[in-house]
């Protein structure tokens, strides 16, 4: 059995919204090591979320579409007497986050035609409203975890 990790690296909380959720979101949206054009591009979609849903606060958004697009269970693949098995396991709270943010920013990056920040407010207005990429992502991964869920036994 694996140890326990003793020292993780916590990212550093954003300087606009104090959040560090926030802050972890600007590094996983990060090419190449430029961060400034990465916060750029998380404030400007903030602020186009802003406006289109006439609200003061985006983060409250944000945070309802993190919720909304992080899965609960996932299914790892496990090795068996020479089968494979897809066996469902839950997630675990850090793994559920990273998952919410990649597929948000996965999505936004699939679309076509339109600068950055306003692909990534769509899809974060959406995930919001449970509907969108990320959140039809999550739903398949609940519907495997469903399927497979006779192999649960086989967890470890």
């Amino acid at each position: 059995m694996r140890r326990k990790v003793k020292n993780r690296n916590i990212a550093k909380a954003d300087l606009k919204y104090d959040s560090a959720e926030v802050g972890k979101f600007i590094n996983y949206c990060m090419w190449s090591g430029k961060k400034t054009t990465a916060i750029a591009i998380v404030y400007r979609s903030f602020d186009t979320i802003a406006e289109k849903m006439k609200t003061e606060n985006p983060i409250e958004i944000f945070n309802t579409a993190l919720k909304n697009t992080a899965p609960a269970v996932e299914v790892r693949s496990r090795r068996v007497g020479g089968a494979n098995y897809q066996v469902p396991r839950e997630v675990r709270p850090e793994r559920r986050l990273y998952l919410s943010m990649k597929w948000i920013i996965d999505a936004a990056r699939s679309k076509k035609g339109a600068p950055m920040h306003e692909k990534l407010a769509d899809e974060l207005i959406a995930a919001s409203k449970n509907e969108g990429e990320a959140v039809r992502k999550k739903e398949n991964t609940h519907k495997m975890a469903e399927a497979n869920k006779a192999f649960a036994h086989f967890a470890w």
